[in-house]
């Protein structure tokens, strides 16, 4: 299996991976091919894929904020089962971001993800395919050491619409497993930086942004 980082619309790995997630996310949840050009192309995103016999069977998307030296995976596809997908790409991305962080003269101090609670939220097929199922991988980060930050997450629509989204967790791995909490200014300044593309927010976001300014800590707990 290749690891394959994708910079351009016009790669053909970038139309199958499109494919890929049309299949698997819901339609609302998948940016139009077009509006791929400029994450793409972007230095500070890596978009990345597991090339299995010529067809793309997984992909990654994540970045690196080198003055807060924390990361963000935005998305993880497993396309097939029985292929050791997960771990390839989780195992990749890691080795490139050490490598990243390294470059910027740091040790990465650890990774942000979202994850849905499919005990809040039901009904998120993934394509029928197993490994995206929530249960599943909400399995799979807490094996991997990710931990969830205890406030009530309220994720901005990509829509741009301003509607809140909720049944999500935010989540952290932190590379040193005895980290048991945040300090908040770090959270907040990730959501910021993270969220700072959509101009239409919801008030409860701002309220949760405020209630965490308010914190000096976010302690991090089992997922």
């Amino acid at each position: 299996m290749e690891y394959r980082r994708i910079t351009s619309i016009e790669d053909p790995l970038f139309k199958k991976m499109h494919q890929l997630m049309q299949n698997v996310f819901p339609p609302e949840e998948v940016l139009a091919f077009d509006l791929w050009k400029e994450p793409l192309e972007d230095p500070g995103i890596r978009v990345c894929v597991a090339v299995h016999e010529g067809e793309v069977v997984g992909a990654t998307e994540y970045r690196y904020y080198e003055d807060l030296n924390v990361a963000m995976t935005d998305f993880t596809i497993i396309g097939q089962a029985g292929l050791g997908i997960g771990r390839f790409l989780a195992k990749k991305r890691l080795e490139d971001l050490n490598n990243w962080a390294g470059a910027n003269g740091k040790q990465l101090y650890g990774m942000f993800a979202e994850i849905y609670d499919p005990y809040r939220v039901e009904h998120y097929e993934f394509g029928g395919i197993k490994p995206m199922d929530p249960y599943v991988r909400r399995e799979v980060l807490s094996h991997l050491g990710y931990k969830r930050l205890d406030f009530p997450y309220v994720h901005p629509s990509w829509n741009n619409d301003g509607e809140a989204v909720t049944g999500l967790d935010l989540c952290f791995l932190p590379m040193d497993d005895s980290v048991n909490e945040l300090p908040a200014d770090l959270v907040v300044k990730f959501l910021k930086r993270y969220y700072s593309v959509l101009s239409n927010k919801p008030n409860s976001w701002y309220e949760m942004i405020e209630n965490l300014e308010a914190k000096d800590t976010v302690t991090l707990l089992p997922i």
